[in-house]
Order: C-alpha cells, then sequence, then structure tokens
C-alpha cells in the first residue's frame, strides 16, 4: 500500500527480533478428489501462511458457530486472517463445511448439512483439469494442472481488508474489475463492514481514497501520484522496509508492493474504524504493533461513532451518546462496531399545536464540529427565529446560530466532533442546540441541579467552581482578544487565497514536501520573502492546521519560525511562514550535495533547538509536545539560526496534568518506545527525538542507518556511540565532512546527551532544561548506558551488555536502585 510508512515501519522493525518462518509438514495445495474440512489446512511451502475453516472466538453463540474459509498468518500465534472467501456467507452448525475441487472444476465450499454450494471461485473452468494451491505470498490461486503459470483465478484479486505483499491494488481497464479494501463488520464478524479503501485514477492523475462504502465523498486522500509517491505520503521516498511499484497504462492502474526481507511478518490492512494502519508482529510483545495509521485519529473517520453521538480525540471511549440518548446496541459497541450510534430515550412531541409547557426544548452542545450537511435558512436573522424553524419541521433535530447564518439538520445528526473551545482557524466550531423532549429537559435539568446541590456541600468546592468560571471567563477574554489579533492588528494575518496566489506566482516555486502538504516560496508587496504551507488532501489536514495555526501563533521564540498569517477560504488551508534562507537541517546533512556545516554552527544549531524546546515545555501557558523534531522540521535562517517548524502533530498539555493519552504521531527513526507501548505520553518523547537528531548532527548520517568498521559489521549507529565512548574513541563517529575543524570535548558531550536522551525509560531522560545546561557546561555528563531496545537491535545481549553497565555504574551512571541518572551536580 502506498501509505507507508515505510520509514516508520522500518523504525519499528528495527525493535523486532524477525525469526524466519518454520515449515510445517502439510501440503499447500489441493486437487481434485480431495476434500479439506475441520481442522485441516493447506500450508504454503514456506511455512508462513495458512488456509482452512475457523470459527469466530466469541462470547455469543450465534457468532460462534458460523464458519469460514479464509487465509491467516501461520507463525503468529495470535489468529489473524489475511483473506476470507465466505464472509459475508458464513456456514452455520457445529459440523464443519468441505472445501473441494467441483464437478466444473471450480473451487467451492459445501455445507455438508444441506450439501449446498456456499461459495464458488466462478472461474471459467474445464472439469477434473484443476487444482487449487496456497502460495508463499498468501495468494490462493486455482490453476490448470497441465500449467501451473495458467492461473484461471486467485484471491489476490478479491482481496477482503488486508493487503498482501504482491497483491495488487487498482483497477483492470479491461475487465473492470477493481480491487480494493473492505472493512470488517466487527472485531469477529468478517462480513463487509461500513469503509472501504480503493485507487481512483482521472485523467491520467491517481490517488487512494477512505471513504464509507458506496459514497463518492472521502474523508482521508493519499494525494495524487507525482512519479515518485503519494502527495500526502512523502516517506515512500525512503524504500527501506519495502519496494513499490504503481503502474498506469491502458489496460491496468494499481499499486503493488514487495518486502524486502521475506521474514519480516507485516500486514496493512483497513480496520473496521474506518483507518488504515500497517502493523508488525513483536515477537517480544507476542501482538500486532501498529507501525502507521491514516487518518491518525478516530474523530477523521466519517460516521465512526453513528448517529446522535459525539466524537473526542484523546477520550477513551473516544465515542459517547449525546445528552437524552443512549447506546442502541450495547453488543456492537463491544465488538469495536459503534457506526449504530444512539437512540433517543424520550420520543419527540412534534404536534404544531401543543401548549409551551409541553413543547420540545434545545440543549445546548457548545464548542463542537458541526456536521457537513445542514440546511442553511435565510430567512431567520436570529437565534430565536432560528430555533422557530426548527421546531416548525416535526423532521428537525437541531440548529445552530452564528456568523455564517441559521442552520438547521433534519432527521440523524452524525459526525459531530467535541473540539477546544477556540481553536484559531477553525472555521467550524459552534455551538449545536440538540431537539429532546420536554420532560427529557427537565430531567436533565433536575440532574443537573443535583449535580449543583452537591457540589455546593463543601465550602472548597465551592471556591473551586467560582475560580474554574472565572479562569473559565478569563480564558474567553484571551481568545476574543486574540481573535481579534487576526484581523491585522499587528498579529497575526489572515490571507485572502488571491494574494497568497499572487505571491506565489500561482504556487510555482516548490520549496519542499511535508507530511500534510506543500511548501512555496513568495514576495509579499513590501518585498518580505514568505514561506507558504499549503495543505493538500481531503480533510486529514485540518487537525495539522489548527494544531500548526494554534500553538505556533500565539508565541514567540528566537527558534520558533515565526508564523505571519494563515488562510481559510472555503476548503483551503494555508500558513504563512518567515522564509528560512538555508533551508532546513537535513538538507545540509543528509543530501548528497551537502557542503557540510562547520562544528561551531552545528554545537550552536543543537544549543538553540534546546532552547526551543524548553520554550514549548516550559514555558507557554500549555506545555507543547511538537511530537516530530527531526532534521525535515529545523529550519536555518540567514546566519544559520535553527528555528523548529511544522506544528502540524503538536499536542497540548494543560499545566495541572503530567501526561496526556494520544494516538501514535511522529517519524520513525525519531520515535520514543512509549509510542509503541500505546501508553500516556510526556514532553519526553521530545526529548528521545532530540536525542536522535544530536546522535544526526554529529555523525551527518541518519541514524537509522548502520556504520560499517574494521572491529564491528553492520551496527545501528546508536549502538556504536555507546560502543565508542566507552573505547574513548568518540572522534571516529564524527561527519568526515568536518576534518579537524572540531572540539573533541564538545564531540563527546553532545554524544553523551544524546545517549541520555534516547534512554528506554522516559524517568532515565533529562528534561530539556538540563539538556541545554548539559551542553552549555554547567553540568557534568557522565557516560550513559546501554538502551536496552537499543541493545536487542544491535544483538549484543551476551556479549557487551555486562561491561556496559559495569562501566557506567562505575562513571556514576547508575542509581543505586536500578534507575539511572543523567549527572551529578556541578557548579558552573
Amino acid at each position: 500500500m502506498p501509505n507507508p510508512i515505510i520509514v516508520v515501519a522500518y523504525g519499528l522493525l528495527l525493535l523486532l527480533p524477525l525469526r524466519n518462518p518454520t515449515c510445517r509438514a502439510a501440503t499447500d495445495t489441493i486437487s481434485a478428489g480431495q476434500v479439506l474440512a475441520g481442522k485441516d489446512t493447506l500450508v504454503s511451502s514456506n511455512g508462513k501462511f495458512a488456509l482452512g475453516f475457523f470459527r469466530p472466538n466469541s462470547k455469543s453463540s450465534h457468532h460462534a458457530s458460523n464458519w469460514y474459509l479464509g487465509v491467516w498468518f501461520n507463525t503468529v500465534p495470535k489468529f489473524t486472517p489475511a483473506w476470507v472467501a465466505n464472509g459475508d456467507k458464513p456456514v452455520a452448525g457445529t459440523t464443519s463445511p468441505e472445501l473441494a475441487i467441483s464437478g466444473d472444476g471450480n473451487l467451492v465450499i459445501i455445507d455438508q448439512s444441506t450439501k449446498s454450494i456456499i461459495w464458488s471461485t466462478q472461474a471459467n473452468t474445464t472439469a477434473n483439469s484443476t487444482r487449487a494451491m496456497l502460495l508463499k505470498t498468501g495468494n490462493l490461486v486455482l490453476q490448470s494442472t497441465s500449467n501451473s503459470s495458467h492461473i484461471l483465478w486467485q484471491s489476490f484479486d478479491y482481496p477482503t481488508d488486508t493487503h498482501l505483499a504482491g497483491a495488487k491494488l487498482g483497477r483492470d481497464k479491461v475487465t473492470g474489475l477493481n480491487r480494493r479494501l473492505v472493512s470488517r463488520k466487527n472485531s469477529i464478524d468478517p462480513a463487509p463492514g461500513m469503509y472501504v479503501y480503493e485507487l481512483h485514477e482521472k485523467n491520467g492523475s491517481a490517488r487512494f481514497s477512505l471513504a464509507v462504502l458506496n459514497s463518492s465523498r472521502p474523508y482521508w486522500s493519499s494525494g495524487e501520484w507525482n512519479g515518485h509517491y503519494f502527495g500526502s505520503i512523502p516517506e515512500m521516498s525512503g524504500r527501506q522496509l519495502i519496494d513499490f511499484t504503481f503502474v498506469n497504462n491502458e489496460q491496468e492502474v494499481y499499486f503493488t508492493y514487495t518486502l524486502l526481507d521475506d521474514a519480516t511478518i507485516m500486514r496493512f490492512a483497513l480496520n473496521n474504524s474506518g483507518q488504515v494502519k500497517i502493523l508488525l508482529w513483536v515477537e517480544r510483545a507476542q501482538d500486532w504493533v501498529p507501525a502507521y495509521t491514516s487518518p491518525n485519529d478516530h474523530c477523521d473517520v466519517y460516521g465512526i461513532c453513528g448517529p446522535f453521538t459525539i466524537c473526542e480525540e484523546d477520550k477513551l471511549p473516544y465515542c459517547s451518546c449525546m445528552e437524552g440518548f443512549s447506546i442502541r446496541s450495547p453488543d456492537d459497541w463491544e465488538l469495536e462496531d459503534r457506526t449504530g450510534g444512539c437512540m433517543r430515550n424520550t420520543p419527540l412531541d412534534c404536534r404544531i399545536n401543543n401548549t409551551t409547557s409541553m413543547q420540545d426544548r434545545f440543549y445546548s452542545l457548545p464548542c463542537v464540529g458541526l456536521p457537513d450537511n445542514g440546511h442553511k435558512i435565510g430567512d431567520a436573522t436570529n437565534v430565536d427565529g432560528c430555533a422557530q424553524v426548527c421546531l416548525r419541521n416535526c423532521n428537525c433535530t437541531a440548529y445552530s446560530y452564528g456568523y455564517n447564518g441559521c442552520f438547521v439538520w433534519d432527521d440523524e445528526l452524525t459526525n459531530v466532533k467535541q473540539q477546544r473551545c477556540g481553536d484559531i482557524g477553525n472555521n467550524n466550531q459552534a455551538t449545536l442546540y440538540l431537539r429532546l423532549a420536554n420532560k427529557e429537559v427537565k430531567r436533565l435539568g433536575r440532574n443537573r441541579r443535583r449535580i449543583i446541590i452537591g457540589s455546593a456541600i463543601g465550602a472548597s468546592v465551592a471556591l473551586f467552581g467560582l475560580l474554574s468560571l472565572f479562569i473559565l471567563l478569563m480564558t474567553r477574554r484571551m481568545c476574543a482578544h486574540r481573535m481579534k489579533n487576526l484581523q491585522g492588528d499587528g498579529g497575526i494575518i489572515m490571507f485572502r487565497y488571491a494574494d497568497l496566489q499572487r505571491a506565489t506566482k500561482n504556487f510555482s516555486e516548490k520549496l519542499g514536501t511535508g507530511g500534510f502538504g506543500s511548501v512555496f516560496k513568495g514576495v509579499l508587496n513590501d518585498s518580505s520573502a514568505i514561506a507558504v504551507k499549503r495543505l493538500d488532501g481531503a480533510r486529514q489536514g485540518e487537525k495539522q492546521f489548527r494544531a500548526e495555526v494554534r500553538s505556533v501563533g500565539t508565541i514567540q521564540h528566537i527558534n520558533l519560525v515565526k508564523l505571519i498569517g494563515f488562510c481559510t477560504e472555503g476548503d483551503r488551508r494555508l500558513i504563512v511562514y518567515e522564509h528560512m534562507q538555508n533551508r532546513s537541517l537535513d538538507a545540509h546533512l543528509f543530501h548528497s550535495n551537502a557542503t557540510g556545516l562547520k562544528w561551531s554552527v552545528r554545537y550552536q544549531i543543537a544549543l538553540g533547538v534546546a532552547r526551543g524546546l524548553v520554550y514549548l515545555h516550559d514555558s507557554c501557558r500549555d506545555c507543547i509536545i511538537h511530537c516530530d523534531i527531526k532534521p525535515e522540521n529545523i529550519l536555518l535562517d540567514a546566519s544559520f539560526a535553527p528555528k523548529i517548524a511544522d506544528f502540524g502533530m503538536a499536542k497540548f498539555l494543560g499545566r495541572d496534568f503530567s501526561r496526556v493519552l494520544t494516538t501514535m504521531r511522529g517519524t520513525i527513526g525519531y520515535l520514543a518506545p512509549e509510542w509503541l507501548s500505546g501508553t500516556l505520553i510526556t514532553a519526553k518523547v521530545d526529548v528521545y527525538s532530540y536525542g536522535m537528531v544530536l546522535l544526526e548532527i554529529v555523525s551527518g548520517k541518519r541514524n537509522s542507518g548502520t556504520q560499517c568498521t574494521t572491529d564491528d559489521d553492520d551496527v545501528y549507529f546508536p549502538v556504536q556511540v555507546v560502543n565508542k565512548l566507552l573505547q574513548g574513541d568518540a572522534g571516529s563517529l564524527m561527519d568526515s565532512n568536518l576534518h579537524d575543524d572540531v572540539h573533541l570535548d564538545q564531540v563527546e558531550r553532545a554524544l553523551k546527551v544524546a545517549c541520555w536522551c534516547i534512554q528506554d525509560h522516559e524517568f532515565d531522560r533529562p528534561i530539556m532544561g538540563e539538556v541545554v545546561q548539559y551542553l552549555e557546561g554547567f553540568l557534568e555528563v557522565n557516560i550513559p548506558p546501554m538502551p536496552r531496545l537499543l541493545e536487542a537491535i544491535a544483538g549484543n545481549a551476551h556479549s557487551k551488555s555486562d561491561w556496559y553497565l559495569d562501566q557506567a555504574s562505575q562513571e556514576g551512571g547508575l542509581k543505586d536502585d536500578g534507575g539511572s541518572a543523567p549527572h551529578q551536580a556541578a557548579h558552573p
């Protein structure tokens, strides 16, 4: 699949003790006259895949009695189907169905109780001339017995929810065959679900999209194929885990990929929650670990929670019923299928002439993203008029009134998202007034009064409530003042799209491409150079746009990129920054035409980035976790001063909280281990990423690569750093472009700091304020211990492990309780 994240998956792969699949003494072929039933299986010749009948592991007797034919990962102890033949036609009963070659040469599933054919390959075959084989790729093929290369039918042409290596996703322009992924109904039912992932081609351009099945409107897009990768997935330019091919000719258009290492156990799937995921099997965790997810947040998936629900990211569960509603099917929700949504507790009273005391009322839902299927009512010029329009229509379920006028919604409300009040640049945020029966509103009112009475019992609670109200009012005033600044009163400028189109000469000079859009150079009327980031794709960039404008728009620091303004016209989302003459740090470290930076410049860049992160973590109203620190997001001005950029993945953490739950985000090679475990994260994820960047600043090489030396074969670079530090040979790790223009003490100090930053456990890493003090020389840095995960990657668990720990202990680098501490206090 295109999404791949290829690089992310590669980084996770470094953490896996990959094993060669073991072959079983089983056949991979079924011929005429043979039958597969019960626990019988076909096993591919490499042992990696198996085919047979299975039943879901379910408490429900209904699901547990169903039989399905499928292909699964044979070497993975956690049962994981990759393809299911009869997902929409299960065979019920206690007796297993049979798989056989029928009289006409087709492969068929036979219900033994009724002796009827449930499923067939329906190929154009000749009797007694075919056989079925499970190939090494997991592809089940029906082939001619006289010519095995003559494929009459194959499962790769009819994928279900998983795209396996070697399979094509796309369309045969001659036959019309469309190979696409369709999600499962829920976590145990392989019947077709609600979402589809498919390739679209028009006028020579092609892109993948995610959409609701049988809907033409996508909620996520890969961006167009540009000849090298899909526009919204620039990570595809680094082929380190897979090799991929995109073909678009007169006969067909498709995307396919192959694994660079056949021992890799990877699956690319569209899950029942409407997200595309790349997952790697982690032997140590005995589970599938997600390496990539799109869209990143559940709430970006259209209708994921169903009607009359509110979706709130970073909350578990992320779906909840609106007030006055209850879950329609708790059983489905337990199986991770929430698309049925919620239903009313009390029916509406839609009598036109009913008394005021019995009339339906409205319940306010503030700070929500409005559904996109509302109807504008031009005649309603105020809130009361808008409410009356809704009350006069029996089908009306909600209304909203704002600066865009009156909007009403009929029947079901779908895709309502809870948002943070006051998000800059979020034009879709408003208060939704939900229509409820009169007695339901009264019941909610009584519940609210009970809460108020209970909260007033203690004077301290009452005082806390008053303080909270005061803070809320002050926050709203600050938000209002900030929004006023957006009009150009010495603050952030709201640009017109036409002005930015003219400033960039119709976006003709591209500076680069990021994860959510492209950046173009422009010049304002006052001759100021600007960089304009244009977000691409369908909807998926909206959240990144808000995060970026909100974070950079409210802070100022010499080591953070300066936001000049933004544009929100229709679906267009653009962000305007100051232009950085010397581009990004990666261009000076890794590119073939890089001239190289002097050591003094590199050290100042390292210090500047650290100071910028200190400001984000400690000096803003909220702790801002950048979540994607890497050389590509460090820009350099005319004097090579660093500026942290691209806050599209930033996470805000209130000062009353030390950690936050969020979906995995960032770039492989820079991801802290806690991202992989799905636990709460802190600002220490930025510390880990910074440590990896610091290694790259010193070496001039990607941290994910290897270095060949006379002492070691291919050794993962962060592991080699610890080796060389302990050997007193830090100089051998420097970029060869530096020659002798270095301060070896600074090099050693930087490498020690980097290795402390990439410790496995966040508690063992320093905070960024300490990092600055280390680099400035105000605190001494001890020899760091070898991070256990890196040690596993290097395969040194039994060779140098004890020596590393002994040396670190002797240097004072380990606490008595087995934890590690980065320094002993020293006077400046």
